[in-house]
């Protein structure tokens, strides 16, 4: 049985990340960008467990422990903190001010959900996957274990999101941070398909694009551009118009991303 998760934090990408990772394991994510929000939702749906930041933009996290602990309804709900921590004695400090748990940033997306699950009840938990029943006529085609992504986002979050999907499907990650740097490691070294975020400060992922497609040596590379802001068909229509491969748009699940990129290798083989 999956859990009801309200999670407090102001930071989009962050939110983002652990919503997806909830998601993606079966659990019902509530989102607030601010205390004042997380109290009333928390009010409205008193979820099985509360994952809240400290540092808030209107009422401290600090603030949203002590109201939830005298709350009669809600006092007993697991509640636990996310933050950066800043200095010795920040982890005492949390759990003297009513957390129930604390978790430091950056969070890792491979072990956050069992690291979250284990302040809910066995029951709450997400049930460990099955090994898939594997039909011989119908089985994919396994990744080949050579296979080069280069992964570009000034976002490291969403590095090490795409890092934890990829990789254990066999694919190597190699990742940078900007166009410029993403430029030089495709001109240095193979790779067999480029991911890139769409916006990106000093070269957008369009620049990226362009860049690729005009060198002769880069422009048979597969190219994905993928966002979480520019998700209306504009975007996607000059996305393509400009030779991009797919155009992806954030939150996406890992098998439909997976299942995306061995597709973009294909067609790249067939040209």
């Amino acid at each position: 049985m999956s859990a009801r998760v309200l999670i407090v934090e102001d930071n989009p990408a962050n939110l983002e990340l652990m919503t997806y990772l909830l998601n993606s394991s079966g659990h019902r994510v509530f989102a607030a960008e601010t205390g004042s929000e997380g109290l009333s939702i928390a009010l409205r749906e008193c979820p099985d467990l509360i994952v809240c930041d400290v540092q808030l933009p209107d009422i401290g996290g600090f603030e949203v422990a002590r109201w939830l602990k005298i709350h009669p309804k809600l006092c007993a709900i697991p509640l636990v903190a996310v933050t950066a921590p800043a200095m010795v004695g920040d982890r005492d400090r949390v759990l003297a001010a009513g957390f129930d748990g604390y978790l430091a940033k950056p969070i890792d997306p491979e072990i956050f959900v069992r690291q979250v699950e284990g302040f809910l009840p066995l029951e709450r938990r997400a049930a460990a996957p099955r090994p898939p029943v594997v039909d011989s006529r119908t089985a994919p085609v396994a990744a080949p274990q050579r296979q080069t992504i280069l992964a570009v986002d000034n976002q490291a979050i969403n590095l090490e999101l795409a890092r934890s999907i990829l990789e254990p499907s066999g694919y190597k990650v190699v990742t940078a941070f900007t166009m410029e740097d993403g430029l030089a490691l495709a001109r240095a070294g193979s790779c067999d398909l480029i991911l890139s975020d769409a916006c990106m400060s000093g070269g957008s992922g369009y620049d990226f694009l362009q860049a690729v497609k005009q060198d002769p040596r880069l422009r048979p590379v597969p190219f994905v551009l993928i966002t979480s802001s520019m998700i209306d068909e504009k975007a996607r229509i000059n996305g393509l118009a400009l030779s991009a491969t797919r155009f992806l748009c954030r939150p996406i699940e890992p098998e439909l991303l997976l299942a995306e990129i061995r597709a973009c290798l294909a067609e790249g083989g067939d040209e």
